[in-house]
Parts: C-alpha cells; structure tokens; sequence
C-alpha cells in the first residue's frame, strides 16, 4: 500500500484530478492512505491516497 499522498498535510489546498467540479479543497487529515479534505463545492470528502494523487492548488 503506497500512499501517493504521503507529502500532504492538514491546511494545504489540494484539487482532485478527475473532479474538477469540485473545486479546491483543504486537507483535514491523513491518516493511514485515507485523506479527509472539505472541497469548497463538495464538501467533506474521504480519498483513497493509494488509488488517487491529488493535486496542490496553493493559490
């Protein structure tokens, strides 16, 4: 299990690749590959950190 997210930490800004609709999101938590961000047009969201690479959008 790898988590391609291992670099994120609560605050960064963060955009999901295949969900642009959804806007920027900020990072609540990342534990153990899951990562809980609170995207601004989908609000609280759990990803998969070892199947999704989620995108820096600091602005």
């Amino acid at each position: 299990m790898d988590d391609l997210n291992g670099f994120l930490e609560p605050g960064m800004l963060v955009r999901h690749p295949a969900r642009p609709d959804w806007g920027v999101g900020q990072v609540q938590s990342r534990i153990d590959g899951r990562v809980t961000v609170n995207f601004e047009d989908a609000g609280k969201q759990v990803i998969d950190g070892t199947k999704v690479l989620l995108v820096s959008a600091d602005r």
